[in-house]
C-alpha cells in the first residue's frame, strides 16, 4: 500500500517537473540520430509518461488471469500504434495541452470504473471495457503522435515511416518494461490483506492523479492560448518550461 502511494508521488511529482514534452536535448539528438536512437527516444518517452502509466495501471489493477491482461494490454496497444503512426505520418495534429487533458480524463475514467462508479452513482451498467480501453488506446496514441511530431523527421516518407515505426517500438519496449514492474508489484500486493481493504482508497487516490493531471494540462492550455490574460507571452511560457527542463537535465547530468 505505501509503495502504491510512493509511486503515485513520484509521478505526480515528475509531472511537475517535466512538461512531458520533447526537450531541446531530444530534438537536437534526434537530427543526427538513427532509428535506434527513435526507438530509444520512445522507451524513455514512455517510462516517464506519468498519464499513460497511470492509465495502463488503472487497466490492469484488478486484472489477475494473464489472458486477461494479454488481451487488454494488446488492445491497448493496437489503439495507440494506430493513431501514432497514421497521425504522425499524416501530419494531423491539434493542442497537445487538450489532447492530454483528455487522456487525464481517461485516468479519472478508469479509476471511476474500477471502483464501480457507473453502478454505484449513476445507476447504470459500466460501458463496454474492451471498447473503451480501446478508444482512450487512439487517443493516448494522438498524444503521443503530438510529441513525436515536434522532431525533426525525415523528409521522404519512407524515411519519416521508418522513423515513426521505430518510435512506436520504443514505445512498446517501455510500455512492456513498466508493465513488468507493474504486474509484479500488484502481485505482491494482493497476497497482503490490505489490497482489499485499499484497493478502492487507491482507485480514489488514482482519480485525483487524473484531476490534478487534467489541472496542470487545462493551466498550461490556458497560459498558450490567453498569454495576455498571465502577463507573459506564449513564447515566454515555453521558454520557461524549457529552462525547467535544462534545469532538470542538469541535476541528473550532475548526479
Amino acid at each position: 500500500m505505501k509503495i502504491f502511494f510512493i509511486l503515485l508521488a513520484f509521478l505526480l511529482l515528475k509531472s511537475a517537473a517535466y512538461a512531458h514534452g520533447m526537450s531541446e536535448a531530444d530534438i537536437e539528438a534526434m537530427i543526427e540520430g538513427g532509428n535506434l536512437r527513435y526507438i530509444w527516444l520512445g522507451a524513455t518517452h514512455m517510462l516517464s509518461g506519468y498519464d499513460h502509466l497511470l492509465f495502463l495501471f488503472g487497466v490492469v489493477f484488478f486484472l489477475s488471469n494473464t489472458k486477461d491482461i494479454i488481451k487488454f494490454v494488446t488492445i491497448f496497444t493496437l489503439g495507440h500504434s494506430i493513431t501514432l503512426i497514421l497521425a504522425t505520418f499524416m501530419g494531423i495534429n491539434a493542442n497537445y495541452y487538450l489532447i492530454d487533458a483528455v487522456i487525464a480524463l481517461s485516468v479519472i475514467y478508469k479509476a471511476f470504473d474500477n471502483n464501480k462508479g457507473f453502478e454505484s452513482y449513476l445507476g447504470i451498467k459500466s460501458p463496454n471495457l474492451m471498447l473503451m480501453v480501446l478508444l482512450f488506446g487512439l487517443i493516448h496514441g494522438f498524444g503521443l503522435s503530438s510529441r513525436l511530431q515536434q522532431l525533426p523527421l525525415g523528409e521522404q516518407s519512407w524515411s519519416m515511416l521508418l522513423e515513426i515505426i521505430s518510435f512506436n517500438i520504443g514505445v512498446e519496449i517501455g510500455q512492456i518494461i513498466a508493465l513488468i514492474g507493474m504486474l509484479f508489484i500488484l502481485k505482491l500486493w494482493r497476497e497482503k490483506e490490505s489490497f482489499t481493504k485499499y484497493a478502492k482508497v487507491s482507485n480514489h487516490a488514482l482519480m485525483f492523479a487524473g484531476f490534478m493531471l487534467l489541472l496542470m494540462q487545462l493551466h498550461g492550455y490556458l497560459h498558450t492560448t490567453n498569454e495576455e490574460e498571465f502577463g507573459f507571452n506564449r513564447d515566454e511560457h515555453i521558454h520557461i518550461h524549457m529552462d525547467m527542463e535544462k534545469q532538470n537535465n542538469y541535476t541528473h547530468d550532475s548526479l
